[in-house]
């Protein structure tokens, strides 16, 4: 969206360093960004330096700024013209409930959210803005060093960054952890400093999504100082490009992963020719064809995760399900599957695509990807003998192997491909599934009904007969429900949605052992469709029940696919 209406505004010019774009950062499209800095309580005086060095950063990397307090500025019409909105140091209640309205109506249908530090000291009584900046404001102690551990370095905001990051800034404590909700980005290190009081794990900086919108959060930016350090002001770029959707990453919430490589080359291997750089906690390829695998240990159900990047038009991928290589390469090619990281390569063996085997759904890919020389992330879900793509948070692909002679529980590696090709990767780590539900869909055509449907096209039983070119439709309205019986009592444990274009950003999974009292077993909001696969539930039942209360889009609620797995 380009600016319709510029709003003028008086501001002290602060002098600061210029921060000098990157390549990547400078071919963005151009895009307009709102920044908002009202108080209504504590006032800081980096405000001033503060827009300024949004200005001068717009001025250097392709976007333009427009910066007010006065929160008229919060219409539908008016903030349609921004792809971006910074609350810069905000405090206390800004919006009345009119400009409430219209910027969350912004930010689900797609707009752009960033908060820096008072941010969090903003809107306590609006449960919606609780929800977008991640968490809120507890205390402070005074103005200290401080050492941050940088735990995303694929982030655009962080990829920059050192892992221990030490700077200067006022140091907030939260009322809350927004680990569950958000995936953080940067932590406090509580023993480098005095007045921390949330302990080992301490969120200094994180991201999301909110239903179709972006939210970036960092609690730095206290201090006028801040705004010179390069740092902080690649942080502050980062951050602005991904909630203005320049840049693409995975913020889903994440926890419970056990790192393969983060430095340390502990029971990796190189089998065939060329090898790994390590520097930076990042593995950098040289020369090839090889393969370095993770030789300690094979995995059989799990979630792989790893962050890379290629230089130019290179090529590289990272491989599942192979047994032991030796020193040949080619028995991962020949009795494994790789994920392909080439984006220039034919549709079967392109960014996304199970090299030879499927192509990626390449319209999903071109949306999340990002280009040489930026950090994507992937995710390689590895369930019996199905594996899913995920590409910097986005399903891409989803490929069942039917070849005896492959089998995807083996071992995981990463491809040094030729001395043409450079392929770097950061922070790989695998979360494995063990405790996950057997393979059968308890669902699969058992009896389904809904509060409605669109048309007769559209029943309930077409969202559980494994059919994706099938749906149940409802009609246009809040709030619609479906659910299946399925025939005996089970123990719930996970429950996989795959929604079509209109879909909830809102629902209970709701569970009964009788069909009339109904216990809600997990709570959704900032639902984006797609496909959502709600693992790690316990509930007791024979029916099980989706019950939407916000529909994302104009249209009702729509389901491919409503399947149910336990014991």
């Amino acid at each position: 969206m380009r600016k319709l209406l510029a709003v003028a505004t008086i501001l002290f010019a602060v002098a600061a360093c210029t921060f000098t774009a990157s390549p990547a950062s400078a071919a963005d499209t151009p895009y307009d960004v709102l920044v908002f800095s009202k108080t209504a309580g504590f006032r800081h005086d980096a405000i001033p330096v503060g827009i300024q060095t949004i200005r001068d950063l717009g001025a250097a990397n392709n976007f333009t700024v427009t910066a007010t307090e006065d929160a008229a500025a919060f219409t539908a019409g008016n903030l349609a013209a921004y792809e971006a909105v910074v609350f810069l140091n905000t405090t206390g209640d800004v919006l009345n409930d009119s400009q409430q309205a219209a910027f969350e109506a912004y930010v689900r249908g797609g707009g752009g959210y960033v908060g820096v530090h008072a941010a969090a000291d903003t809107e306590y009584g609006w449960p919606f803005y609780g929800q977008l900046v991640g968490a809120y404001f507890q205390s402070h102690p005074a103005i200290q060093q401080v050492t941050a551990r940088v735990e995303n370095r694929a982030h655009p905001s962080s990829a920059h960054l050192p892992q221990a990051w030490t700077r200067t800034d006022e140091l907030y404590n939260y009322q809350s952890n927004p680990r569950s909700s958000a995936r953080v980005l940067a932590t406090l290190d509580e023993s480098t400093y005095s007045g921390g009081s949330m302990g080992a794990d301490h969120p200094i900086a994180w991201c999301k999504t909110v239903d179709s919108g972006r939210s970036w959060y960092t609690g730095f930016g206290h201090t006028q100082a801040s705004y010179a350090e390069a740092n902080f002001r690649g942080h502050l770029l980062g951050g602005l490009r991904y909630a203005a959707g320049r840049a693409k990453a995975d913020c889903r919430p994440e926890t419970g992963y056990t790192p393969l490589y983060n430095g340390g080359t502990t029971g990796w291997s190189q089998s065939g020719p060329g090898s790994f750089t390590n520097s930076d906690a990042t593995l950098s390829s040289v020369g090839g064809m090889g393969l370095y695998w993770y030789s300690a240990k094979q995995f059989t159900s799990y979630s792989l995760k790893a962050d890379w990047r290629l230089t130019g038009d290179s090529n590289s991928g990272i491989f599942v399900g192979f047994p032991n290589p030796g020193n040949d390469p080619w028995v991962a090619v020949n009795q494994g599957y790789e994920v392909q990281i080439d984006a220039t390569d034919a549709a079967d063996r392109t960014t996304g695509a199970i090299y030879t085997f499927k192509s990626a759904d390449i319209a999903a890919r071109d949306a999340a990807l990002n280009p040489p020389g930026e950090w994507n992330a992937y995710e390689l879900l590895v369930e019996a003998q199905r594996i899913r793509v995920y590409l910097n948070g986005r399903l891409i692909n989803d490929f069942t192997n039917t070849d005896p002679a492959r089998n995807l529980d083996g071992y995981i590696g990463i491809q040094n491909h030729g001395a043409g090709d450079q392929a770097a990767f950061r922070n790989i780590r695998v979360k494995e599934l063990t405790g996950q539900p057997p393979v059968t869909n308890l669902a699969l055509n058992k009896a389904a009904t809904a509060s409605s449907v669109e048309s007769a096209s559209y029943p309930a039983s077409a969202a559980v007969d494994a059919s994706t070119t099938t749906r149940w439709s409802s009609q246009f309205s809040d709030p619609q429900w479906i659910q299946v019986d399925l025939g005996a009592t089970y123990t719930v444990s996970r429950v996989r949605l795959l929604w079509e274009a209109a879909y909830g950003s809102a629902y209970q999974i709701q569970t009964s052992t009788n069909g009339t009292a109904w216990t809600t077993a997990r709570s959704v909001t900032g639902g984006n469709g797609g496909e959502d696969d709600n693992t790690g539930l316990s509930a007791q039942a024979r029916y099980v029940r989706i019950n939407g209360t916000t529909r994302a889009t104009p249209w009702g609620y729509s389901l491919f696919t409503f399947e149910v797995y336990g014991n």
